[in-house]
């Protein structure tokens, strides 16, 4: 069996309540309830309190033990944001939000077992999609033309070119006659 409890319009961000939530699900709600005594923050003091208020409503509504209970949900939800300023220099104002929360807490004296046996039912098929039919023709022959490439064998011929010697002779150059860069007499200078 599940009982809830319900905290709505709390002054406090829903995403600190989130942080500590996230940490909670599926756990002995006694235990819990002892762990956010000394975790500090706002969302962890006012969890507790949802938590607690949770389990005295399934003691007093439905006789059951608290200390059976486990957290089979928490949902922590948006409520209003009040809107207010803060004076910025230069005349300027930025707004603030003050947000609030919605916390609904569920609690359950066992976990709820819903177990799918597994091939039970057939699965689905992938939707086929629409293919122009020109394209859907073009790829076999495609693919076929690939293998007949594959499937030539490659010869090698190797020819091979005989190399000229060329011989080139030097022509010595006289130290008689000077010459400059560009082949000339170089002019005599005394």
């Amino acid at each position: 069996m599940q009982v809830r409890a319900v905290a709505k319009f709390v002054k406090c961000k829903p995403l600190m309540v989130r942080q500590v939530a996230r940490e909670l699900r599926g756990k002995p709600a006694q235990q819990m309830v002892d762990v956010l005594r000394f975790k500090p923050g706002r969302g962890a003091f006012v969890l507790r309190k949802v938590i607690a208020s949770a389990m005295a409503n399934a003691q007093e509504n439905h006789a059951m033990d608290p200390r059976q209970l486990i957290i089979a949900e928490i949902k922590v939800d948006e409520g209003p944001a009040m809107k207010r300023i803060i004076a910025r220099a230069m005349g300027r104002a930025n707004r603030i939000l003050k947000r609030t929360a919605h916390i609904t807490v569920v609690v359950a004296d066992d976990f709820p077992t819903e177990e799918r046996s597994r091939g039970e039912g057939k699965a689905k098929p992938r939707p086929k999609l629409a293919v122009p039919a020109g394209k859907k023709k073009a790829a076999p022959k495609a693919a076929a033309a690939v293998a007949e490439e594959v499937k030539e064998e490659v010869t090698e011929e190797v020819v091979e070119t005989p190399v000229e010697a060329e011989v080139t002779t030097e022509t010595e150059v006289t130290a008689e006659t000077p010459t400059n860069d560009a082949g000339e007499e170089a002019p005599e200078t005394k």
